[in-house]
């Protein structure tokens, strides 16, 4: 779909349907809002009822997670994210009753001055705290059966105050509201059609969608497409012309005595143009169709190679279900062809004008193509000794013809300049592609702030036992702040220490040398990194530099809420500086962010000294998997059926790092594509001049 009405009525709907720019629809009920008990997001207070048709699931499809789809209006579809954002789990066979109302903008009861508010509308807090600027008005009471758990619909507005619950519409009791997806015949109208369509009401555009189709409404975005788009498409026309007038060119100077002939016996100037064009247009009505077939015959063949790594690159995109396959656009042919046709002849016209224009007795005589002036030809005896007959003889050649020498040397600079140009092209695109990449310990983890300890090792023994799980361990990670001098003056700085299974840590101390007894125990020391990212000056590479100068230091952590109240709760920990983590720490958002490592390691058995601190922790379990989308999804449909009260996120890493290897693969096929077309326009090129 191109874009969503969210608030709409029954005629609305089926005047879009009937309209001739539309080339499909697809509608929900709006069946209502419900409180969410418990809810954690205060911006998201509320679940939303959305009754699907059959075709509904059409054009938006929905990601299950576990469970089946509804087939009932008393059956309904939770979203992974209510537990994952709002913090409330809810299990595949729960009995949900709901009590279905309408929000409305203020106090009192749904009248016709009241204006009721939907999903493209963000929940209305108060200006003071605790307060509202919107009402519930209850309508009716439903009862639902849980039947599966969905990922996030891609429809769903980050903005929207409730979270989007599926269901099928009910039919013997339709709904006054609906929401309409439409999508256009001519996705370019897009922004003129919606304005109009929408008539004051709020409407949402498929943004990912649009970018994919080059309507994106992000000007920076659509600035470096079109540009880099624009670049490619001159080197190679640039290529192309002066191929092809080069090829021109030399038939005119072969043919030239020809045409002096035919206008001595009355041949006009118009008719020896013609005669060059028409050559040019048979030449193009076999060479053109002969292009396109080959052409459309390669992208069928490059896309059959990237179609696979293509899709993966879009992991988390709406077009994970979408295959990438081969579409042929009449008017893009017709613009090639009406593009190259536009190129031969231009190329023919020119030398056939000069041809033309001709005098008839030097065309015959072909006095104008060499043209020796007195001692233009001489060459000197050290250039003869130099250079040898050969080279003597081709100096010569130059200098009765220099118009031609020119024309080789600039055919020649242009046939490198191409070259050069394609080879940056795909190696600045291979280097974006590459400062994407990262490499992980593990494929994937599974990590929480809130929850107990035995509950995770619950999970934990769980966990281990999914098909295709090879290696596993565990781990937490804590926020503390240090006091640092620095030049004269003292900063805080955050610092981590990672608990690290017993087993892991001391295996990493055994390949370090380092004796274990001097890192266990109490108050025993920490193994730590101190690394900050700096760029050579002379090289320009960026690399890693140690942030301290002693290798082994003291530090007073305190916890970083202490930090920020001037509280003095904390503990002086010593450390000993390595160049390396034993395994990859936890995922951070990125406003956690640093542009530096600083981190002390221990092993896990020590955290229970650590946790009177009360400091911001974050627990996680890692795996390796034979398989990991597998074990990803029995590890999240184990969690559904648990029913965890406490936020968690599980990322399947081995899926983006393998979206990060794909991105290289897709660029590099491109890369080399294009760097093969433009060698082999420069081969001919230089070739057909020489």
């Amino acid at each position: 779909w191109h874009v969503g009405f969210t608030d709409v009525d029954l005629s609305f709907v089926r005047e879009q349907a009937g309209d001739d720019r539309v080339a499909d629809t697809a509608v929900f009920e709006n069946t209502g809002y419900a409180r969410l008990e418990g809810g954690g997001n205060p911006d998201k207070p509320y679940l939303f009822i959305a009754g699907f048709r059959k075709d509904t699931f059409d054009i938006l499809p929905v990601h299950l997670v576990s469970g089946r789809l509804p087939e009932t209006s008393s059956e309904v579809l939770i979203p992974a994210h209510v537990a994952a954002n709002g913090g409330v789990r809810f299990s595949v066979g729960d009995k949900l009753t709901l009590e279905i109302s309408d929000r409305v903008e203020k106090e009192g009861i749904r009248t016709d001055q009241n204006r009721y508010l939907s999903q493209h509308e963000p929940y209305m807090a108060g200006d003071t705290p605790g307060t509202v600027r919107e009402s519930f008005v209850p309508r009716e009471e439903k009862t639902y059966t849980v039947v599966g758990i969905c990922e996030r619909p891609a429809f769903e507005e980050f903005t929207a105050p409730g979270y989007t619950l599926i269901t099928m519409a009910d039919r013997t009791d339709p709904a006054s509201g609906f929401s309409l997806f439409v999508s256009l015949k001519n996705p370019w109208k897009i922004r003129s059609y919606a304005g109009k369509a929408a008539g004051g009401r709020g409407y949402i555009l498929n943004d990912e969608v649009l970018r994919f189709m080059g309507l994106s409404s992000d000007v920076v975005f659509s600035t470096l497409l079109y540009t880099v788009g624009g670049i490619l498409v001159v080197l190679v026309m640039l290529g192309a012309i002066f191929l092809i007038y080069n090829s021109f060119t030399i038939s005119m100077n072969d043919r030239i005595r020809q045409f002096g002939i035919l206008m001595s016996v009355g041949a006009t100037e118009r008719q020896i143009q013609n005669s060059v064009l028409f050559e040019g247009v048979c030449i193009g009505l076999i060479g053109i169709p002969a292009g396109v077939l080959a052409g459309i015959c390669s992208s069928g063949l490059v896309i059959s190679l990237v179609a696979g790594n293509f899709r993966n690159i879009l992991y988390d995109g709406i077009f994970r279900s979408v295959p990438l396959t081969l579409r042929v656009s009449v008017p893009v042919i017709a613009g090639a062809a009406a593009v190259s046709m536009a190129t031969i002849l231009i190329s023919a016209y020119l030398p056939a004008r000069k041809a033309a224009k001709t005098p008839v007795m030097e065309c015959i005589r072909q006095t104008n193509e060499v043209k020796v002036e007195g001692n233009a030809v001489k060459i000197s005896k050290l250039a003869e000794r130099i250079y040898g007959l050969e080279g003597t003889l081709a100096l010569k050649n130059f200098k009765r013809n220099k118009r031609r020498y020119r024309s080789i040397v600039l055919s020649l600079t242009l046939s490198v300049v191409l070259f050069v140009s394609a080879d940056a092209f795909g190696n600045h695109l291979k280097q974006a592609a590459e400062r994407s990449v990262v490499d992980s310990d593990y494929d994937i983890c599974f990590y929480t702030e809130d929850m107990e300890e035995e509950e995770l090792f619950r999970l934990y023994d769980k966990f281990r036992t999914v098909d295709g799980i090879t290696d596993s361990s565990y781990q937490a990670v804590s926020t503390y702040t240090c006091k640092v001098e620095a030049s004269g003056e003292t900063l805080k700085l955050p610092m981590d220490i990672q608990f690290l299974e017993d087993s892991v840590y001391f295996h990493f101390l055994e390949t370090l040398g380092l004796p274990a007894e001097d890192y266990t125990g109490q108050d025993a020391g920490m193994i730590a990194v101190g690394k900050v990212k700096r760029a050579e000056k002379e090289s320009g590479e960026s690399g890693l530099a140690d942030m301290f100068a002693d290798r082994s230091m003291d530090f007073f952590i305190t916890p970083e809420t202490e930090a920020a109240e001037g509280g003095q709760q904390g503990k002086t920990i010593r450390v000993t500086f390595v160049d390396t983590i034993p395994v990859d720490t936890l995922p951070k958002l990125p406003s956690e962010k640093r542009p530096y490592v600083f981190m002390a390691m221990a092993p896990y058995q020590r955290k229970a000294d650590f946790d009177s601190f009360h400091a911001r922790t974050n627990l996680g379990l890692t795996f390796r998997s034979a398989d990991p989308s597998r074990s990803a999804s029995e590890i999240e449909a184990m969690i559904q059926e648990a029913g965890i009260a406490s936020g968690y996120t599980l990322y399947n890493v081995h899926q983006m790092l393998e979206q990060n290897r794909n991105i290289i693969f897709v660029v590099d096929v491109f890369s080399y594509v294009f760097a093969i077309m433009i060698t082999m326009i420069a081969t001919a090129n230089v070739f057909n001049t020489i």
